[in-house]
């Protein structure tokens, strides 16, 4: 089953709940990051 559950706040990608996996990152500031956009905000932060 795949749900639409939200967008990346960064770059506007639709994320989506597959089979109950989340398909994405849920930040502690309430925001959805695709993972694409997750990596590339660890990689700046190093």
């Amino acid at each position: 089953m795949k749900e639409l559950v939200g967008s990346c706040c960064v770059c506007g990608k639709q994320l989506y709940c597959l089979d109950g996996f989340f398909n994405g990152v849920y930040t502690e500031n309430n925001e959805t990051i695709c993972f694409d956009c997750s990596k590339d905000r660890e990689k700046s932060a190093e």
